[in-house]
Order: structure tokens, then sequence, then C-alpha cells
């Protein structure tokens, strides 16, 4: 008999993500009734947001009706709406719990959610048994699906009815014991803007993994339309380390700003939301106006002095409405290719004296150590949000960055002028973005995920060797 009246309560199962759910059902002389999936109330209880997006029914006529142990690469809600049954799941997932099995009853006041990869088998013990299951993606022919013997004896599956008593189908009495089956490789992740600095310290990055892609502009347009692109729901994690960084340009190339860090991200963000994956956006200090002179810490509002800024605090608001996302804020990137670092070691080498601007406050950031933080966030699975990511150490300015460069090559950094940026850009020929005059971002809050920050000093010397 169905039992009236439980709370809603979740009991893990020993299984990672596979969970039993007690349901309140309603009943009396005439029936009962239950709420099979409500979104408001299950995901404050703790069940995933899953994103549904069809619903099936299975009917089984006979008691010992047995289906086999299939694994889809997709999130399954079950429930019985009438009758009874036994399953048995088993983690066909790479990781250290392949293999992992969980079994148990099913009546219409218990349901489970069965994360993707995760093997599923259900025995009839009552007839006329139906049972619904809510599936967050629809079938393809292109998914790859895992199986698993019913009888396999590693499994140990302890059915209430022998398997030689009940009605199985041949094609699963054929499937592969529990050594011989392909372990359900996890989601991908795609890193977008590849081919870019970020994106190279990001090949460095996920070097060991093979479930990470990489796409450069050339086979990954983010301005049109992403929808058939790729088959989006085998993805995980969509990293963008595309960006439009022409901060002077950008001040007369409006279309081209708002284009490549405005429209290509609301792309990603449409994918992501529609498709439940996780985005990861980088984003700048120039979305601040500088005139703090304290850390400024993530919720600080925006106030962008130039266009770049404008397209970067744009695309951080457009970010925020995707469920799952990490808003990365940086500044002052050093990678490879040209850039402050290698002219200030060129100068240096060719006894030049330079003028530097000594009137902006920061932090440099190197590729390497933004695309280690990225993945410690990913890795960790840190609460979705905005994070501070830079090097670590004292602030200074462009011109105390300068002559640090000349020290560690060898040289004398007092040959290093400051000036004010009034001073540095009077001969400009070309437009002038402004400047955020303080760019010192307060890192608490990623520290507080277990990121270690290095200091910049220490990793432009690793630059610089």
């Amino acid at each position: 008999m169905t039992e009236f009246g439980k709370a809603l309560t979740p009991t893990d199962t020993g299984i990672p993500g596979l969970v039993v759910w007690d349901l309140p059902v309603h009943g009396d002389s005439r029936g009962w009734f239950k709420e099979n999936w409500q979104r408001e109330k299950m995901t404050a209880a703790g069940l995933a947001d899953f994103g549904p997006v069809q619903n099936n029914i299975s009917f089984n006529d006979a008691v010992g009706t047995t289906r086999g142990i299939h694994a889809e690469p997709w999130d399954k809600w079950v429930s019985v709406a009438t009758g009874r049954i036994f399953g048995a799941w088993v983690d066909l997932r790479e990781g250290p719990s392949f293999g992992t099995v969980f079994t148990t009853e099913l009546d219409p006041s218990r349901a489970i959610f069965v994360p993707r990869g995760v093997g599923n088998s259900y025995q009839t013990l009552e007839p006329d048994t139906a049972y619904t299951y809510l599936v967050n993606d629809h079938w393809s022919p292109d998914a790859s699906y895992s199986f698993l013997n019913l009888a396999d004896e590693t499994a140990a599956i302890a059915w209430p009815i022998p398997l030689a008593d009940v009605e199985i189908s041949s094609k699963d009495l054929a499937h592969p014991r529990l050594a011989d089956v392909v372990p359900i490789p996890p989601k991908k992740t795609l890193v977008v803007g590849a081919n870019g600095q970020l994106g190279r310290a990001l090949r460095d990055a996920y070097a060991d993994s093979a479930d990470v892609e990489f796409a450069g502009r050339e086979n990954l347009d983010l301005t049109t339309d992403l929808t058939g692109a790729r088959r989006w729901r085998d993805y995980g994690t969509i990293v963008n380390a595309a960006a439009y960084t022409a901060v002077d340009a950008a001040e007369t190339d409006r279309a081209g700003a708002w284009a490549g860090n405005v429209t290509a991200v609301a792309q990603l963000a449409r994918i992501a939301t529609e498709n439940g994956i996780t985005l990861v956006h980088v984003s700048s200090d120039y979305v601040f106006d500088g005139t703090h002179d304290a850390p400024y810490g993530e919720g600080e509002p925006v106030a962008p002095l130039g266009v770049y800024g404008q397209t970067k605090a744009a695309a951080d608001a457009i970010v925020a409405t995707v469920p799952r996302h990490y808003i990365v804020r940086t500044s002052w990137v050093i990678g490879e290719g040209k850039n402050f670092v290698r002219t200030m070691a060129s100068l240096a080498e060719r006894g030049v004296a330079p003028s530097v601007v000594d009137d902006q406050i920061g932090r440099l950031t190197f590729t390497g150590d933004l695309a280690r933080g990225i993945r410690h966030l990913l890795d960790v699975e840190a609460p979705a949000g905005v994070y501070n990511l830079t090097g670590g150490g004292d602030a200074a300015s462009w011109a105390q960055i300068a002559a640090e460069v000349y020290a560690q090559t060898g040289h004398d950094g007092t040959q290093v002028t400051g000036v004010s940026t009034e001073e540095y850009f009077a001969s400009a020929s070309g437009p002038v973005a402004p400047r955020p005059r303080w760019s010192v971002l307060d890192l608490a809050k990623i520290e507080a995920t277990g990121f270690a920050p290095r200091d910049w000093r220490d990793s432009l010397r690793d630059y610089l060797s």
C-alpha cells in the first residue's frame, strides 16, 4: 500500500547525484493525488534544477517484467504512477564510483533522480504498473549510451524475482558485463576564443583533459546563431576566452566592440541557459571608474568610463542571467605575444630610459595564473557568481612594474621615469579611451574557495625566465 502524507525528503544513495525522494501523496477512499514534479519546492529542497524537456511513460502489465540496465546521456526523474517496482542503479560513469550499485523499491510515494551516466533497471512487482520519467534532453541517434548485463555477478544485484523466471528481452541479456563496459565520460568543456592569449593558456591548463574542446573564430563564429553549431546537451561548461580587447579602438569602432563583447556573449548565454551549461565569462577592471582607494569587491556597482568598459559591463549583466555562471573579473592581463612586459624588457635591453604612467594602480595578471584560477573554480564547483581573479601581492603603478621588469632583467630600474596619464597620452594621434586610475580588486572571495593567487612579481620572474 502507498503511504500517504510523507514529507518531501531526499535520501542519498551512495552513488554521487543519485537521490531517492519521498513524495507527499494525498489520498482517501476515492484514490490519491501527488505533485509528481514541482520545480520550486523540489529545487528548494535540494533537487538539481535539471530542466526537463520531455515526459515519458512506461507500462508493464505483468509481474516480473524486467528492463535492462541502460545509462543514457541525460538526467532523469523517475516516479511511479501506479503499482510498484524494484529498481537497480549502477554507476557507469568514469571515476572512482564506477560500478557502485544501489537498489530500492519505488511506489507512488517514492521517486528517484538519476544523473546522466548512471545505469537504471526496473523489475515490476505488481501487475499494471506504470512509471513516468522526465528527461532533460531529446532522444538522438548520435547520443552515447552504455549498457550492463542484468545477470552480471560483479554487480551482484539481488533481484526479488529470479531472472530465470521473468520476462527479459534478448537484447538486454546480451549486454556486456561490468569489466567490458566502456565508462561514460563527463560532459565536455568547450573553450571559445582558444587561439587568443588566454585561450592558449587554457590549452596548457587543460592539457591532461580529453573532454575539453577548443574552438577559435575560424570554426565557431560567436556572432551568428549558434543553435545548431554543436550538440549542446553534450557540454557541461563553456569557457569564453574570446573578447574584443582593443580598448582605444573601441572608442570609434563601437559596432565591432559591441559585436565582439556583447552580441557574442548573448549568444553563449542563450545556449548555456537553454542547455543547462555552466558559462564562464572573463570580465575586466574597466567596468569600474577607478575612483576607489580600497580594493573593489565583487558586489561594487559598475561605472565604466569608456566604450570598452561599457561592453564588458553589459556582458556581465547578460551572463548574470545564466543559472550556472562564473564572471571572472581580472585586470592588466599579460600573456603570449606583444604586451607591456615584453616591451619594457626590450627597452631595457636596448638601454632606453622610458617614461611610464605612474597614476594608474593595479596588479598584473598572467594568463597562466588566470587559466589556473578558472580551472580551480570549475574543479571545486564553487558557488556561481562573480569572482575577482588577478595576480596577488602589493598593488603597483605601471611605472613601478616597468622598474621591476628592468630589475629582473638585470638592468637599472631607476631608468624608468613616472609620468601622469595625461602627459603620457598628450601626443597620441588616435582615440584614447579613459583608463580607471585604481584597478585593484579584492581577492578574498576566490581565496575562500581554496585558490591562492600568486604574487605578480613571482609570476613575472617565471615569465621573463
